[in-house]
């Protein structure tokens, strides 16, 4: 894993460097530090990353500026802050999780499992996916999402007006944001569960759920009969 650490203050730099290598040992790969907001911006078009642990004032910059053109980057954000009344507007843009100082090494490590844990979910789900267009940060609403479609190293948002929509995630990083109403029905779909109209199972075990606009999208066989259940 590739780390950046945005802190302005040198010594809580230095405990989350240490605590991440502690908690992260052999699956760290590099782990660096900014503490200037311009910093922070040149580290993070440098190179890429894969987790970005954010503080929220730096040196009286606000680091909810960065956020929202961070969250729309392929890798998860962990904010780490004293700033807890912007928690909950922090999640509404799409961080994985927010430890609040003064924090503890086990809280932070509750933090790094949820991105690398395979069934790892942010601790609240997003209310809006950051997408970049043309050089400028555009909010999508969740609740203008109808499914999601992966491709690559990236995941393609699809909207009730039938817009689409690039975002640098992949499908698996998008899928841990979102909220509990999409379900993973294919190795290559998301789907927003109140947008479906009807399962379908054709013959040779061949499964697609029909939306509501009558698209239609394959399902995997391992989660054919969960989403049945789910669909009652």
């Amino acid at each position: 894993m590739r780390v950046l650490i945005v802190e302005d203050e040198p010594l809580l730099a230095q405990r989350l460097e240490r605590f991440c290598r502690e908690i992260l040992g052999e699956r760290l790969e590099s782990i660096r530090v900014a503490t200037l907001f311009s910093e922070a911006s040149a580290r993070l078009d440098e190179s890429p990353i894969d987790l970005l642990l954010l503080d929220l004032n730096l040196h009286g910059r606000d680091g909810m500026q960065l956020l929202a053109s961070s969250v729309a980057g392929s890798f998860h954000t962990v904010i780490v802050s004293a700033n807890t009344d912007h928690a909950l507007r922090a999640f509404e843009y799409g961080v994985i999780d927010f430890v609040p100082k003064p924090f503890s090494k086990e809280r932070l490590a509750q933090a790094l499992q949820r991105v690398t844990g395979i069934d790892g979910r942010a601790a609240c789900a997003a209310k809006f996916v950051a997408v970049r267009k043309l050089g400028k940060v555009e909010l999508v609403p969740i609740d203008r999402v109808l499914y999601v479609e992966g491709a690559g190293a990236y995941a393609e948002l699809v909207l009730d007006d039938g817009r689409r929509e690039l975002h640098d995630k992949t499908l698996e990083k998008l899928h841990a944001l979102l909220p509990p109403v999409f379900e993973r029905i294919h190795k290559s779909y998301v789907v927003r569960l109140n947008a479906v109209k009807a399962l379908h199972a054709a013959e040779g075990s061949h499964y697609e759920v029909e939306l509501k606009n009558g698209l239609r999208l394959p399902v995997g066989r391992t989660r054919y009969k969960e989403l049945r259940e789910k669909l009652g």
